[in-house]
């Protein structure tokens, strides 16, 4: 069985995990089996990896805040005949202790031992904004 690993990326466009819920409530987020989808130029070269089990992490204004089981990938062609990968995420986002990461482009794996821990439930209702928890996890302080 292949190892797990997860891809860290940056939420554009969206100012925290609230705006990442709305945007996947919409039909223009999901794919034809109704499912949230994110669609990537790159094909994981590690895709069984990611697969067995691994998540995207969501970095919102240089912090991860929050993650998606990857549920398969998906290729697909665009009207431009470039091929990419649609990656398939279950619907639950599972917010996480805010990590901060520096800006890159496109996406890059994460090893489940850096992966920032999930949230115990209902501990969304009382999650930092994201600046603070962002200067309180560079201090060590979780």
């Amino acid at each position: 069985m292949a190892d797990t690993v997860h891809i860290v990326k940056l939420c554009v466009g969206a100012d925290g995990v609230d705006d990442l819920s709305r945007w996947q409530a919409r039909p223009e987020a999901k794919g034809p089996d109704g499912r949230p989808w994110h669609v990537t130029r790159m094909w994981p070269r590690r895709a069984a990896e990611v697969l067995a089990g691994g998540s995207l992490y969501w970095v919102f204004r240089g912090v991860i805040l929050a993650r998606q089981r990857i549920v398969r990938l998906e290729e697909l062609r665009g009207g431009d005949g470039v091929l990419r990968c649609g990656l398939v995420l279950d619907p639950a986002i599972v917010r996480t202790e805010a990590a901060p990461r520096r800006p890159f482009q496109g996406w890059r794996y994460l090893d489940p031992a850096d992966a920032p821990r999930d949230l115990a439930a209902g501990a969304e209702a009382v999650a930092l904004p994201p600046e603070l928890a962002a200067a309180l996890a560079d201090l060590g302080v979780r």
